[in-house]
């Protein structure tokens, strides 16, 4: 159950409740692909630093261990230790990343695993398989996320089948969901809206989604090469036509300003990479802008990564010198200081969002924010 509770013109600050807990909106969501956070953090460390929601990789855990596997060790919640909600993507964006290994059809998609070469058939229908084998609280839709790129017929063409798949994911889901054995009845699903940069495509397929009563929409295919304006562009033409009453995810994105700019816009959820990858390179937010530890301006350097910062690493007080040597000397206890830091201030942030969304001072927060950043 979605509930808005409060709104500063498209902006909403709601709840959404799930069978794992109630979700805070607006939410970042942690990414762990292989049911991990890279850098060595632990679900522990997640909770400690604020996450509401982490996100795992459908195609990943399928390869490696094997859905199955999890399934068997009690599902994804269970395996990976870790109570709150879990989302897993479809796979559907491997499609558009292994480009070079797969082969798409109406029945779905024939690719070979990175790891191991071995043929993988993924369709709708084996994409809800694998998510209920999970057990995961929210499952995505499986889709086709083309280049923003690619020319208007293909992405015409291309949506058409994703809203095919759509239909197939919601009557496997329904299906799955009914089983006496499954792990997690109360699954929910997430329908992907795409299209690329061209409007009408965008929106005549959030027309026909909506249509389908979801748990929750997506928009996917964005941060995929086009700039920060046409994505900006795409998520205001669209919003409007999907249901205002469900949660509206945007797939991969992004950084801090382009989080404040989608909040701003109607958006509710978001996942990005980049609090973790950049913080594995040394790569850290503060609120007065990024800062990067490999520079030799830190090799004196005693204060903490951000001073006041409420993180784990701040709060003890490590200086950012001491981390730069850990970074250097390639000890990973420096990549999850950065990690665990760079994640505590999106997850910081993302509360910030709300407690001014509640207190009706969004647009003042969203100003003073981006300028500090």
């Amino acid at each position: 159950m979605y509930k808005i509770l409060k709104r500063e013109g498209r902006a909403k600050r709601a709840e959404f409740t799930t069978v794992h807990g109630v979700i805070q909106t607006p939410v970042f969501m942690n990414v762990g692909t292989a049911a991990a956070i890279k850098g060595a953090v632990s679900t522990q460390d997640l909770e400690q630093i604020g996450t509401q929601v982490e996100l795992s990789n459908t195609y990943h855990l399928h390869v490696r261990p094997g859905d199955r596997i999890i399934r068997q060790l009690g599902g994804l919640h269970k395996f990976m230790m870790w109570e709150k909600p879990i989302l897993t993507d479809s796979g559907g964006f491997q499609v558009f990343s292994l480009a070079s290994l797969r082969k798409i059809k109406e029945e779905g998609v024939q690719f070979h695993s990175h790891i191991d070469g071995r043929k993988i058939f993924m369709g709708p229908e084996e994409s809800m398989q694998i998510q209920s084998n999970l057990g995961s609280t929210i499952a995505m839709a499986f889709d086709e996320c083309p280049s923003s790129m690619a020319d208007r017929n293909y992405v015409q063409n291309s949506v058409n089948r994703t809203a095919r798949w759509l239909e197939r994911c919601k009557k496997e889901m329904a299906r799955l969901n009914a089983l006496e054995d499954t792990i997690n009845p109360h699954q929910m699903l997430f329908g992907i809206n795409q299209g690329a940069v061209f409007d009408d495509i965008r929106i005549e397929h959030a027309k026909r989604i909506a249509e389908l009563n979801l748990d929750g929409y997506a928009l996917g295919g964005l941060a995929v090469g086009e700039t920060h304006e046409e994505m900006y562009h795409v998520i205001e033409e669209t919003v409007p036509y999907l249901p205002v009453e469900k949660p509206v995810y945007l797939m991969g994105v992004g950084t801090p300003a382009n989080i404040l700019e989608a909040v701003e816009r109607g958006v509710d959820f978001f996942d990005c990479v980049y609090p973790t990858r950049n913080g594995r390179h040394g790569h850290l937010y503060t609120n007065q802008g990024k800062i990067n530890l490999f520079n030799a301006q830190y090799e004196l350097d005693e204060r903490p990564i951000e001073e006041g910062c409420g993180c784990p690493v701040c709060q003890r007080g490590y200086s950012r010198a001491y981390i730069r040597h850990l970074l250097k000397a390639k000890e990973m206890l420096g990549m999850r200081f950065c990690v665990l830091h760079n994640l505590y201030f999106y997850n910081t942030m993302m509360t910030e969002i709300r407690d001014a969304l509640d207190a009706g001072e969004f647009a003042s927060y969203k100003k003073k924010k981006l300028e500090g950043l």
